[in-house]
């Protein structure tokens, strides 16, 4: 697909140091141990908590703080779930509202991941990553301390909408898109060492009250490669669905493997559906490989819209937003675009906004010179 190519520019950048969005800088020699081997589990409280104070900028709570302020944890409070543990809505004393994710002891993530968050997010800071606000190592409760995103997770909004919700717009969904990747093109080109995330997903991508999106749950994040390497050599993690083919068959990581995951969620943003789904038919389990056949025909695009749009989308911006998700996902890591190179074209689509009134003539169909003139039949408003 030519049109990625005509709308990048390219963006290098050779930060030596990290840089939030103010532009003060961080040291970048922190101390993260990026190789499996030498990650050792079961850390004594007292060098959890010497790792963590070396380098934190978060607060340090106690467990009888945090229970208080969800009312010990009271299920009224629960406000998501996953690997990790469960999530709670909370009030500090300071009166701040705030997401406190306590560890399941039994739960996928142990103690490292939660090292490993703290690291990060403690260095890490951009506007379109979570912020956090603190933690707690008491005993052997693992929790930590977030500022709230009240419209929750991507997931929430995009998939199994209830009749009585908006679905979101087109504009919206551009919006998030280039929200995320600014995120991830912060990770891959500001942060020395880069930091690939390994879990890009739509339930870690949370969004604000006007859908600002930043990028959450850094447990599973790793230090890329630097020097000659091209890559690191890691235990496959993350999610079914979103992992580059070459890590899922490998282990062998690299940024370009976020590079597909971020395609997945744009799949995802695009068509409405889920990157994997078992209550499709056995051919369209998979969104990625079921979207394959529609890359390669322009007049076959309009069929991969969510149909909760109902027609409501540019179509050339549709063209430009399928090629870029295409290119993404190529199997081949070597052929997939940067992140920064991403992020332009997406600014392009974002600056080309849906304005109901100048496509009110056209509706879902396009004029008669328009090669997707032949897409296929009109799409009902329910989801296929």
């Amino acid at each position: 697909m030519s049109c990625f190519s005509c709308l990048s520019l390219r963006r290098r950048r050779n930060v030596r140091s990290i840089e939030d969005g103010s532009g003060n800088r961080s040291n970048p020699h922190y101390s993260v141990d990026s190789s499996e081997n030498g990650r050792k589990k079961n850390l004594a409280y007292n060098r959890d908590e010497n790792n963590i104070n070396r380098k934190r900028s978060a607060r340090s709570y106690t467990f009888r703080e945090l229970a208080t302020a969800t009312h010990n944890f009271k299920i009224n409070n629960l406000i998501g779930e996953g690997g990790f543990g469960r999530v709670y809505k909370g009030r500090l004393e300071t009166g701040q509202i705030v997401a406190i994710k306590q560890l399941d002891q039994n739960g996928l993530q142990g103690n490292q991941e939660f090292i490993v968050e703290v690291l990060m997010l403690s260095l890490l800071h951009h506007s379109n990553l979570v912020n956090l606000i603190g933690y707690c190592a008491d005993g052997d409760q693992r929790l930590l301390i977030y500022e709230y995103m009240p419209m929750g997770s991507l997931e929430k909004h995009l998939f199994d909408v209830a009749l009585d919700k908006k679905p979101l717009e087109w504009n919206t969904r551009i919006k998030i898109a280039v929200g995320a990747a600014r995120g991830l093109e912060y990770l891959h080109c500001k942060a020395d060492p880069p930091v690939i995330y390994r879990d890009l997903k739509c339930a870690n991508i949370l969004l604000d009250n006007d859908f600002n999106p930043k990028l959450s749950d850094f447990g599973l994040a790793k230090l890329g490669p630097v020097g000659d390497n091209t890559h690191v050599s890691t235990r496959v993690m993350g999610t079914y669905g979103y992992c580059a083919p070459e890590y899922a068959m490998s282990g062998k990581l690299t940024l370009k493997s976020d590079v597909y995951s971020f395609g997945v969620v744009l799949l995802e943003l695009i068509t409405g559906r889920r990157s994997i789904d078992s209550t499709k038919l056995q051919g369209e389990q998979n969104l990625v490989n079921w979207s394959r056949p529609f890359f390669k025909d322009r007049r076959k695009f309009v069929q991969l819209v969510d149909p909760l749009l109902q027609g409501r989308f540019p179509i050339r911006c549709l063209q430009h937003a399928i090629a870029i998700t295409a290119m993404c996902l190529q199997e081949q890591p070597k052929f997939r675009p940067l992140i920064s190179d991403v992020l332009v074209a997406l600014e392009y689509l974002a600056s080309q906004p849906y304005i109901p009134e100048a496509h009110s003539g056209a509706n879902h169909r396009t004029p008669s010179s328009s090669p997707l003139q032949q897409g296929g039949p009109i799409i009902s408003p329910t989801r296929y």
